[in-house]
């Protein structure tokens, strides 16, 4: 057989085998769906709230500086940010796959033949019959260099690498979205310190009101123009006011507490001007358009970036069905004696390449095949979440900071006719044309009432923090 002939029979044969090795089964490709994300356009630029940096939007220099404390120490943030390097150390080794290799090789050894080997036969007959000097050493001696390189015909190297570039873009979209979850946590907290203290503040004076009223209540008894019943509901409603003073206290120790656990810091007074609690405003939001969460949300595109990065798992899996090719070369010198070693006829080398695919029993590579296709539909479904998440978000803090701006200012005007009432009914009862029940009534509807007035302007200053977050603010 001519070499002609011989090298068109291998050509067949490798064709044939490689026409094979691509033909992957057709349930594998049908069932095969590619997920990208819709990519959105705004048509007007509309004003967002997001875009403002969270110390324009909190303008508070006391808050400023525990959130500032916050992203230096939080030890999550920290733990996320090592999550960040891992991710792009994967991209290293990712990339460092599809580069050649090369690295350096060295040994010395030595061997001693039985006398009954084929080697030991074979010199002693060669010794024998031509009256040559055999070498007789055993030693054997050799360094120089390799290098390997994986030829990447179908990308499966380098949209492995992709993949960890976008699994590394989406960590560090997740770290933006933790930020902005700490910056809302330790504002709300930080507002909610404001208004225990404005809490604390009524019912302080309100215990100064009503020991006052007792004592008055007392001189009354005691000129019998009222009995101990009076004293004693007076006295009572002045016990239970004192201790709601006490447990107002230990809410504001538990909220100082949670602000110093988010800063990353001791148990220490958290420094604030309470007295602004009311100035504080939270009228009409400029939130935008929708379609603008897609790039304010870090979620959203820590989501699409994931959603990126599983489409491209499905091209590695699916390149491993596919034929790869591998090239080696390897040179350096070798010689039987060290004083030889360096010497232009001790050199070495040799280049080799090699072709190789999945032939039989294929059962783990469709595994992984089926198992990237199943992982990307998942990270659709949880792309579509975060979207839903997020708009549903934003339309309920829109809807608390109108209805919540309607009920402060109702439940302002029912403090105010409560307050006038007190005045009236302490009049009332000291002229003797009132009884001391609608007194301690009324007291304590106003009391209720101021409380709850400090409840809905904590949860209107709530909404604002949190449409905030909503819209993808604080991470910038």
């Amino acid at each position: 057989m001519s070499t002609k002939t011989i090298i068109k029979t291998v050509s067949f044969i490798v064709i044939t085998f490689f026409l094979w090795a691509c033909n992957i089964p057709r349930i594998v490709m049908r069932n095969e769906k590619k997920y990208m994300p819709t990519t959105y356009s705004n048509s007007t630029d509309t004003i967002n709230i997001a875009k403002l940096n969270w110390r324009k939007y909190f303008d508070d220099a006391n808050l400023n500086a525990i959130i500032d404390t916050a992203l230096k120490n939080n030890q999550e943030l920290n733990i996320v940010w090592q999550e960040i390097e891992i991710s792009k150390n994967e991209i290293r080794a990712r990339k460092g796959e599809y580069l050649p290799f090369l690295g350096l090789f060295g040994g010395a050894g030595y061997e001693k033949l039985s006398t009954y080997t084929w080697k030991k036969a074979i010199e002693e007959n060669i010794d024998a019959k031509k009256n040559e000097n055999v070498i007789k050493s055993n030693g054997d001696f050799a360094f120089g260099a390799v290098a390997s390189w994986e030829v990447d015909v179908w990308k499966k190297l380098r949209n492995a690498k992709k993949s960890a570039v976008s699994r590394y873009l989406a960590s560090i979209e997740g770290k933006n979205f933790m930020v902005t979850n700490l910056i809302a946590e330790i504002a709300n907290s930080y507002y909610e310190l404001m208004a225990l203290d404005n809490m604390l503040d009524i019912i302080e004076k309100n215990i100064v009101i009503q020991s006052n009223a007792l004592n008055v209540v007392k001189q009354q008894k005691n000129a019998a123009k009222v009995t101990q019943l009076a004293v004693n509901r007076f006295e009572a409603q002045l016990l239970n006011t004192q201790n709601l003073k006490y447990e107002i206290n230990q809410q504001i120790m538990e909220a100082e507490n949670r602000i110093n656990f988010l800063s990353g810091r001791f148990p220490k007074p958290i420094k604030r001007n309470s007295t602004l609690f009311f100035n504080l405003k939270a009228d009409s939001v400029q939130a935008g358009i929708p379609s603008q969460l897609l790039a304010n949300r870090p979620d959203i595109i820590q989501a699409e970036m994931e959603l990126v990065a599983a489409k491209l798992d499905v091209n590695v899996a699916r390149a491993n069905f596919y034929p790869s090719f591998r090239i080696t070369a390897g040179a350096g010198f070798q010689a039987f004696n060290p004083a030889y070693l360096i010497n232009p006829k001790s050199i070495i080398y040799n280049l080799a390449s090699e072709i190789a695919a999945p032939l039989i029993n294929r059962n783990a590579i469709k595994a992984n095949y089926y198992n990237a296709n199943a992982k990307q539909i998942q990270t659709v479904y949880k792309y579509e979440q975060a979207i839903l998440n997020a708009h549903i978000d934003v339309v309920n803090h829109l809807s608390k900071i109108s209805n919540y701006s309607t009920s402060y200012n109702t439940k302002l005007q029912e403090v105010n006719i409560l307050l006038q009432s007190v005045t009236i009914a302490n009049n009332l009862f000291f002229s003797a044309r009132a009884d001391y029940a609608e007194v301690l009534l009324t007291q304590r509807e106003a009391l209720e009432s101021k409380m709850q007035l400090i409840e809905i302007k904590m949860k209107l200053i709530n909404a604002k923090v949190n449409i905030y977050r909503a819209l993808g603010g604080g991470w910038r």
